[in-house]
């Protein structure tokens, strides 16, 4: 019989590193952007990663309503929920870019607020009509 227990501990390891992913990219996006000075499409994307991490840990609980199978090794099993995080990840984004939940538009609403980008976009229309000239679309 061949010992499988090395395999296993290699991507028991890259599991768990592959399972805080989402959660480090997202902290660091946010902790290393000044967004002061960001733009309306920086400042939506920030919001649209939030959004699909919000829905992947969603799908994630929901997965965790599933009966597991006792049928399967601990090998099979690391194996099975790596490819579920990396599913989820994926399903969780595309969800987000293609209908979402509102979430992440709720938030770049508020976050311009909170940032005075709706302020300064309302002063350079105002300042364009006034010059008699068309503002640019963001």
């Amino acid at each position: 019989m061949m010992d499988f227990s090395n395999i296993a501990s290699m991507y028991s390891d890259t599991y768990a590193n592959a399972a805080n992913q989402s959660a480090s990219r997202l902290q660091d996006k946010v902790g290393s952007t000044d967004y002061t000075k960001a733009t309306e499409k920086e400042l939506l994307d920030a919001c649209k990663q939030f959004e699909a991490y919000f829905v992947e840990q969603l799908y994630k609980g929901m997965l965790k309503t599933i009966p597991k199978s006792e049928e399967t090794s601990n090998y099979t099993s690391t194996i099975m929920d790596y490819y579920k995080d990396q599913m989820m990840q994926a399903m969780a984004e595309q969800t987000t870019e293609q209908s979402g939940l509102g979430l992440a538009q709720m938030l770049f609403e508020q976050m311009k607020r909170n940032y005075g980008l709706d302020t300064a976009s309302a002063e350079a229309a105002a300042s364009a009509s006034a010059a008699g000239t068309v503002p640019e679309e963001v």
